[in-house]
């Protein structure tokens, strides 16, 4: 079969033919029928989170079931399924209270590790699902509701770390909410959501002023606004000028950011725009310190929370949002790409030339 993968020593994966994954007596073969691209594989593999090399890239994946191990009977080949992709303990207390992506095993088929002990599970399965087929354990497997498609089922984990964000946020009833990196993945999930969520008004933020335009329909209901970072003064990464623009859209205070910049000083910014008890979550991987006294965060009683991913339960209630339509999410996959087209794929996805919200493979 066909598959994208990442080769020890290389920091630009290629294409590959390599064997049809045969199933273990409690694993599922799932023919994929799409597959997502995250933005920020490359920057792991370059950092060596990718222990186990070479290895076939993708955590997010959905398509049927085409084979089955000699002890799963729950299964019937041709089934729709999604592939989700944590690789957990399941013991641990973690594991037990809805917060697995704080197991100390925690990694994702396809993707990354993110812990320095032994990992077997992810030793056996960081094989992912940029490829025709993909093995993975039966409980990985979530049934696709028939009205969900492919390509929606394979961004489902996205959706969840939107969820998972937001509820680390800890919201008021009609919340003012600015979520940065706007036009992103995640950003595009987290407005979707907004509304389930009971946020009553948004601030988006991002560079570029025309494509946060082409993001705010996503809002639905919800009041929302914009702020470009391209729209500041020059020098608004050294004089606090997105605190002094976020403060102008909302006087008394942001409730929550939920933030997933990647570098630069827009965190510090954002989150000293929150208003009392306001907070700050952090998805974005930024490297850059957090330039706040203490003092700043004990008067002011800010929280800044960081989650890495998200639960199980995460994923399924997105499942749940989807199946009873009260979520729709198809506008959100905006490019769709051939498994042979993969490495241009993720080349896009980094240069981001065009607006590039949720990105899937369809081998």
């Amino acid at each position: 079969m066909l598959a994208l993968r990442a080769l020890k020593g290389a920091v630009t994966p290629v294409l590959e033919r390599i064997p049809v994954p045969e199933p273990g007596p409690r694993d599922v073969i799932v023919k994929v029928v799409a597959a997502g691209i995250a933005p920020g594989m490359l920057r792991l593999l370059e950092t060596g989170a990718f222990p186990n090399l070479p290895t076939t890239l993708g955590h997010e994946a959905a398509g049927t079931v085409a084979a089955v191990g000699s002890d799963v009977s729950d299964v019937v080949i041709g089934d729709r399924v999604r592939v989700h992709p944590n690789l957990n303990c399941l013991e641990c207390g973690y594991c037990r209270t809805d917060r697995e992506m704080m197991c100390s095993r925690q990694a994702m088929i396809g993707h990354a590790a993110f812990g320095n002990v032994d990992m077997p599970l992810y030793d056996e399965y960081h094989n992912g699902g940029l490829a025709e087929y993909v093995r993975i354990p039966r409980w990985l497997m979530d049934p696709l509701p028939p009205s969900v498609s492919f390509d929606v089922g394979a961004k489902v984990h996205d959706l969840a770390n939107a969820v998972r964000a937001l509820k680390c946020a800890d919201l008021p009833t009609g919340a003012t909410v600015a979520v940065t990196a706007a036009t992103g993945t995640m950003g595009t999930a987290t407005v979707k959501l907004a509304g389930h969520f009971g946020v009553g008004r948004l601030v988006l933020v991002g560079r570029d002023l025309e494509r946060l335009a082409g993001v705010r329909p996503l809002s639905g209901k919800v009041a929302t606004e914009v702020v470009a970072l391209d729209e500041l003064a020059s020098d608004w990464a050294g004089t606090g000028g997105l605190t002094r623009a976020l403060r102008a859209v909302a006087p008394q205070g942001i409730d929550a950011v939920v933030d997933f910049i990647s570098e630069g000083p827009a965190i510090t910014q954002s989150m000293a725009a929150l208003a009392t008890g306001g907070t700050l979550v952090h998805m974005g991987a930024n490297a850059a310190p957090l330039a706040l006294p203490a003092i700043a965060m004990m008067v002011n009683c800010w929280r800044f929370v960081g989650t890495r991913a998200c639960t199980r339960s995460d994923a399924q209630e997105v499942l749940r949002l989807l199946a009873s339509g009260s979520l729709e999410t198809d506008e959100l996959i905006t490019h769709r790409y051939a498994l042979a087209d993969a490495p241009a794929a993720m080349d896009a996805i980094q240069r981001r030339a065009e607006p590039m919200w949720m990105t899937v493979v369809n081998p």
